[in-house]
């Protein structure tokens, strides 16, 4: 072991929720270490949000391209230079990077680029990438260890050396047909830009519908606009066997409703959920305790079983959006400054970037129903907000939850700009404004966000 270094702080793990924090903690006047792995700034800025929504910016700008003679634009045939496609996204990840290293020289927060492992509480042993090893000692410990790909137990399919975002975001090329196993966000994203592409694809869901947490409805929109792109979808249906190499060739033997069926390709996605990055590296050395799914235990103020040692973002099982690991750096922050500020309770807002998007905040019908709250529901189909007469972009719909005290408890939206719209309903949500105030508020015209007054004039009156 080398000779331990002393610091007041040390985050494991430079994602979006760690990195905040040891900026503040070393601004603040704080010795600071940040350990880590791989990812200068953590998956986000490198191999997950940000570049897959750049990759899917540009399927967009095809598709529009494809489309322009509807809007009376004459255009050439349309053709993807995937090796521009990926130059552009790295080129954005490049940027990204160069920003998180100044802001680790402005803050004086140390970044050590190594894999680290806890030997004792407190006591973190480094592997670092250019040789040589590292032991720190922290007064507190910061856990942002993350998650990666799940990749199924299916029989060949680890041979097959599947795709997953990491992967696909790094070709230079076009898939012939590519098999996407997973009907969530991750895959129906890229099921849809790499249509846009080009590419064939199918997807495989092992459950009944798309988009499983969200209502019926919602999901069964997300269904009608990707077939209507030639997008094939097998829904329950079970995946048995893998032959093959992605890349070359694989073959994917799956059972569907209908029977047996084999499916050739080649390429193959998995996006078939996460796994929590806890084992393996002394998280029982240090007395963090684990839940059945791996994920780490906290408390609401993300304190784990260790004694002055905390879990941040996907690890602690924080909701898997990068404005949440955020939200996790603001509680941490300010309990450490005294405060009394817990993750119970959050209202979590998400998008999935899908062309028109989804976006919802609050409850569903089917969460709202579960917790046995009386909700009135009105709905309003995409089409009937006339700024989609300028577009003719008039796929999906509006859904709102109303509890009896007149208080908005849940927005759905599938359609155009349905996050910005979204974070209209949500502000009115966090001000505890009664759903009249959207009804009754002027709103630009013609703007998608006036579809609110029509969305909430539609909210049927009070039983009695």
């Amino acid at each position: 072991m080398s000779n331990p270094e002393s610091y007041d702080a040390v985050v494991i793990g430079s994602g979006e929720g760690g990195k905040y924090l040891a900026w503040h903690l070393a601004e603040a006047g704080r010795k600071v270490a940040v350990i880590e792995r791989r990812w200068v700034g953590g998956s986000c800025p490198n191999v997950n949000c940000l570049p897959s929504k750049n990759e899917i910016w540009s399927a967009g700008v095809a598709s529009t391209v494809a489309h322009a003679a509807e809007y009376g634009v004459v255009t050439g045939s349309v053709t993807v230079d995937m090796p521009k496609v990926l130059q552009r996204k790295r080129d954005m990840v490049d940027g990204l990077i160069a920003f998180h290293l100044g802001r680790y020289q402005a803050t004086g927060a140390e970044l050590i680029m190594g894999s680290a492992r806890i030997a004792a509480p407190l006591t973190i042993e480094v592997a670092l990438n250019d040789g040589g090893t590292r032991t720190l000692v922290a007064e507190k410990l910061f856990l942002n260890l993350g998650t990666h790909a799940n990749v199924p137990p299916v029989p060949g399919l680890a041979e097959a050396k599947p795709l997953t975002n990491i992967e696909l975001l790094e070709l230079d090329r076009v898939p012939e047909h590519l098999i996407v196993l997973g009907g969530g966000y991750v895959g129906l994203e890229f099921a849809q830009a790499y249509r846009r592409f080009g590419s064939r694809v199918t997807v495989i869901e092992h459950g009944p519908r798309l988009a499983a947490r969200e209502d019926p409805d919602v999901s069964e929109e997300i269904r009608r606009i990707l077939e209507a792109e030639q997008i094939e979808m097998l829904l329950s249906t079970e995946v048995e066997r893998v032959d093959g190499k992605s890349g070359a060739h694989v073959d994917v033997h799956v059972r569907t409703p209908d029977g047996a069926r084999t499916i050739g390709a080649s390429d193959l996605l998995v996006a078939a959920g996460r796994t929590p990055n806890t084992r393996g590296i002394g998280l029982d050395a240090a007395g963090v305790e684990l839940d059945e799914r791996g994920y780490i235990r906290v408390n609401g103020r993300l304190e784990t079983t260790a004694a002055n040692t905390w879990a941040i973002g996907e690890c602690a099982g924080s909701p898997q959006f990068t404005h949440m690991s955020l939200d996790d750096f603001r509680v941490i922050r300010d309990n450490l400054a005294g405060g009394h500020r817990s993750t119970a309770g959050r209202m979590v807002p998400y998008c999935m970037f899908i062309d028109p998007p989804l976006a919802r905040v609050g409850m569903n019908e089917a969460q709202a129903h579960a917790a046995g709250m009386a909700v009135r529901v009105a709905k309003l189909p995409t089409k009937a907000v006339l700024r989609t007469r300028t577009t003719a972009q008039s796929a999906g719909f509006m859904k709102a939850l109303v509890d009896a005290n007149d208080r908005i408890v849940g927005f759905t939206m599938i359609g155009s700009d349905a996050g910005e719209v979204m974070a209209v309903v949500q502000t009115a949500m966090a001000g505890k404004l009664p759903y009249t105030a959207l009804r009754d508020a002027i709103l630009t015209h013609p703007t998608m966000v006036e579809g609110l007054n029509a969305l909430f004039g539609a909210v049927p009156a009070k039983a009695g």
